[in-house]
């Protein structure tokens, strides 16, 4: 008897899984059917870094990690083809940034944007996946160097150039008030390629934002090899996707559409040996490339090869990054390699694709 009950017990937790898995294959929620019904993904940008999202002058294209990961989402809920015709990318300054969001101007950043307790609990907002594991520094120029300048220490009664409403200008006064007791002088700019054109031309001694930033910034100067990026670190600054949490379908649509690149490099599959692994004998490739009857796409609302779509339009991490970030002089095994695969010894790690 006992074992009877054993036995249908079990059943009846089979049955149940199985209901539950069926239940969650749901029709698409508000925001997927939002931009469904566009025909377009509203993505938030900055516009103006090199690296992370400016316009190629010669294409008049959209570049950078940041717009290749509004891409990676378009194509998760599109599919592959013509991704580009699938993103409206809406450049924001900082402060436009997070009303923006919340206006429905746009359906999520992408625009270099530090996850921070306070944006996490006070904006309606959540974080997704961290695509850039950054810090904060300062750039002077190289006669700040000549005169002995080595770190902030050096820098006391020196002005600083901050873009306005960001984690960078609250840092700067945190870092500088507790080394010498008092704020530092801030010539604050509404945009990040304001506050190069501002240092430029000698209205601050130092330039102060994300290392990466910096990095892009001096790629964009017109003397870079003038400008010296110093070793101090001021913040950890984790960059990413940013959502309003009102619909939690749509946020594990940009999260796993992240986690995808991540786990697309794990897996050896880029966006030029993909058909390579077509018909595959390995379980976990074929379950995450759609191949097989898990079904995990419609669990999302999405066809269940949204992650080959995404790597055939746009590529893995480590293609999305060697494209767009390493050129702007910030190679991946810098900063103690924190943007490499944990197997590496980085940061990039993605959950089970189960």
């Amino acid at each position: 008897m006992r074992r009877i009950l054993i036995v249908m017990t079990l059943l009846l937790l089979v049955m149940a899984s199985a209901s539950i898995t069926s239940a969650r294959q749901a029709e698409p929620g508000p925001k997927l059917t939002e931009i469904v019904e566009r025909g377009i993904l509203n993505c938030g940008v900055g516009g103006a870094l090199p690296g992370f999202s400016s316009v190629n002058p010669d294409t008049n294209r959209m570049e950078g990690i940041d717009a290749d990961f509004c891409r990676v989402v378009a194509a998760a809920i599109f599919g592959p083809d013509d991704v580009d015709s699938k993103v409206n990318f809406v450049p924001l300054t900082a402060n436009e940034r997070f009303n923006a969001l919340q206006a429905g101007q746009v359906d999520l950043l992408i625009r270099n944007t530090t996850w921070t307790l306070t944006r996490d609990a006070s904006l309606n907002s959540n974080f997704g996946p961290t695509t850039f594991y950054d810090s904060q520094g300062l750039m002077v120029k190289q006669e700040l160097i000549d005169s002995g300048v080595q770190s902030l220490a050096d820098l006391e009664g020196a002005s600083f150039c901050s873009q306005s409403g960001t984690t960078t200008e609250k840092n700067m006064v945190d870092a500088y008030t507790q080394l010498f007791g008092v704020a530092p002088a801030l010539v604050l700019a509404e945009t990040s390629d304001a506050t190069l054109r501002d240092f430029e031309n000698g209205a601050c001694d130092v330039l102060t934002s994300d290392k990466s930033q910096l990095a892009g910034l001096r790629s964009a100067s017109t003397n870079p090899s003038n400008l010296v990026i110093l070793n101090d670190t001021l913040s950890k600054e984790p960059l990413g996707p940013m959502y309003l949490d009102d619909d939690t379908q749509f946020g594990d649509i940009v999260d796993w559409a992240v986690y995808a690149t991540f786990t697309a490099e794990e897996l050896g599959i880029t966006s030029q040996n993909i058909d390579e692994f077509a018909g595959t004998e390995d379980i976990v490739i074929a379950r995450f490339l759609g191949q097989d009857e898990s079904g995990l796409g419609a669990l999302l609302g999405l066809s269940n090869t949204f992650a080959a779509d995404i790597i055939r339009a746009v590529g893995n991490y480590a293609e999305i990054y060697e494209r767009n970030v390493a050129p702007v002089g910030i190679p991946r095994d810098s900063s103690n390699g924190i943007n490499q695969l944990y197997t590496n010894g980085g940061l990039i790690y993605a959950p089970a694709w189960r």
